[in-house]
């Protein structure tokens, strides 16, 4: 599921619009106000020297919503949007982008908990499918499952490394039956239909080399055991 939602949105450009609220000594914005600005976004909430600063609540035009902190104009601190399509993000904000930790609640179900680097699943993290009930839990970077992590599912789970979002090398399965699986991932080549020139395309699909089976073992990323 994609997490790049309608929380970008340039009002900087509508200056003024309508507003009725507190102001400083200079005439700006400040103290707790309410803006209603010509594309028609409503801003309810604290201001300081003219820019949104505090708490307030931000609703766009296009049915979007966003509460929580505000610094210098940015959503910065703790936050909650509501999306157009029902999803729903409820964490740290750094500089109007999604940074630090966060509960992403997808439109599908899906939910996304753990750290966040510039709008993207980045650090320590769990992704649960609601449709199967199975999760990943492990490293992120930029977006994908990278490194050390595992799939959980309802009666066995896989334990390995991942190379952009997929199970890559040394890994092991572990059932719930008291045994394990070990082996490893591998990309392999398979080739495909004809196109309308003839040719036979070949596409890259994971293929999975079981080793061997044992009793349930320790797990240490990135060693494998010498029984592979």
């Amino acid at each position: 599921m994609s997490d790049i939602g309608s929380d970008v949105f340039d009002d900087e450009q509508n200056k003024l619009g309508e507003y009725d609220g507190g102001r400083n000594e200079a005439g700006e914005r400040h103290g707790v106000g309410k803006a209603v600005l010509p594309n028609g976004d409503i801003y309810q909430g604290e201001y300081e020297n003219g820019k949104r600063h505090g708490q307030g609540t931000y609703r766009f035009k296009n049915g979007a919503r966003y509460v929580g902190d505000y610094r210098q104009n940015m959503k910065h601190g703790q936050g909650t949007f509501y999306y157009p399509d029902g999803s729903i993000y409820e964490g740290s904000w750094v500089e109007d982008l999604r940074e630090g930790h966060g509960v992403y609640t997808y439109s599908n179900r899906d939910t996304y908990d753990g750290e966040w680097l510039h709008h993207l699943r980045h650090g320590q993290g769990v992704y649960c499918y609601h449709a199967t009930g199975s999760k990943y839990k492990g490293t992120w970077i930029n977006g994908k499952m990278e490194a050390a992590g595992e799939y959980i599912h309802t009666n066995h789970r896989y334990k390995g490394n991942f190379v952009n979002s997929n199970p890559s090398g040394p890994g092991k399965y572990e059932f719930d039956t008291g045994c394990e699986q070990h082996g490893e991932y591998h990309q392999v080549e398979q080739d495909q239909a004809e196109d309308e020139w003839g040719e036979l395309p070949s596409a890259l699909v994971l293929k999975w080399i079981p080793k061997c089976i044992t009793g349930l073992t320790l797990w240490t990323p990135g060693k494998e055991t010498s029984d592979w």
